[in-house]
């Protein structure tokens, strides 16, 4: 009966270090996936900022020579 008992232990505990394991393991893929996502997502996000303000000093100085343009000489 002891013996039975011990197996029963050995069998429930290599079962929780197995679930723990495969825990541990999710846990780090999904860590590396949005490590692997950011890593992507960053230099894009760079890329749109700058553009955005390149379009924004682009049009400001169109704006202004039309303005030039528009304005009475003296």
């Amino acid at each position: 009966m002891a013996n039975e008992t011990n197996d029963f232990s050995c069998a429930l505990n290599n079962l929780l270090d197995t679930a723990g394991k495969l825990a541990q393991q999710q846990l780090d893929l999904v860590s590396s996936g949005v490590k692997a996502a950011t890593s992507i997502v960053e230099p894009l996000a760079k890329t749109a900022i700058d553009l955005v303000g390149s379009a924004s000093n682009t049009l400001g100085q169109v704006l202004q020579s039309v303005s030039s343009a528009i304005a009475p000489k003296k």
